[in-house]
C-alpha cells in the first residue's frame, strides 16, 4: 500500500506544481491552455499539491 500512495502523491504534487505555475503565468506551456494566468488554477493547483503532500507523506509513516 505504501508504493501507490508514494507514486499517487508524487503524481499529484508535480500537477499541482504545474496547475500553480500556469495559474500564476510562470509556466506557458502548452501555449494553448485555458489555464495560462487564470488564478483559480493557481489555487486548484494548490490545493492539489497540499494533498499531494499528504499522501506522500502517509506513504512515510
Amino acid at each position: 500500500m505504501r508504493a501507490p500512495l508514494l507514486i499517487l502523491g508524487l503524481v499529484a504534487l508535480a500537477i499541482g506544481l504545474l496547475w500553480i505555475g500556469q495559474g500564476t503565468g510562470v509556466i506557458k506551456w502548452p501555449e494553448s491552455s485555458f489555464m495560462i494566468s487564470q488564478t483559480q488554477w493557481a489555487g486548484y493547483g494548490a490545493a492539489l499539491a497540499v494533498l499531494g503532500s499528504i499522501l506522500i507523506w502517509q506513504s512515510r509513516r
